[in-house]
């Protein structure tokens, strides 16, 4: 058995991840902040200048990736209304596919749910 990767390392699996599938879908990275608990985690920006927020999280598996705390969520829209940028938010689920209970070693297999990149509505309600 190898390392289990620490939070950190997991949360950085997830962006390699999500930055590959920003990175295929046109995007341009302006920023990239890859400490955990730091939004958003990319600062983009597509073919016609629209600044986009992206927010990464990732969690264990059984847990629903897609899942996210929707109060937060409010006040960082906000934050996004104000800097006229667009929400996305990419959840990623890892797993060990030897059994949920245990950790995700490095350099191992692992189990990965990631359903592409959500537009978060940034309108008032």
């Amino acid at each position: 058995m190898g390392k289990p990767l620490s939070k950190q390392e997991m949360h950085n699996l997830a962006m390699n991840h999500v930055g590959k599938d920003l990175e295929q879908r046109g995007f341009e990275f302006i920023a990239v902040n890859s400490k955990m608990k730091r939004h958003p985690q990319f600062v983009c920006i597509d073919r016609n200048a629209q600044y986009y927020f992206v927010i990464v999280k990732v969690v264990m598996l059984p847990e629903n990736p897609n899942n996210y705390d929707v109060l937060w969520m409010e006040s960082f829209k906000k934050h996004a209304r104000e800097k006229n940028a667009k929400v996305l938010y990419a959840g990623v689920g890892l797993g060990n596919p030897n059994g949920e209970d245990l950790p995700i070693y490095l350099n191992e297999e692992y189990l990965m749910e990631y359903n592409g990149i959500q537009v978060v509505e940034t309108n008032l309600n």
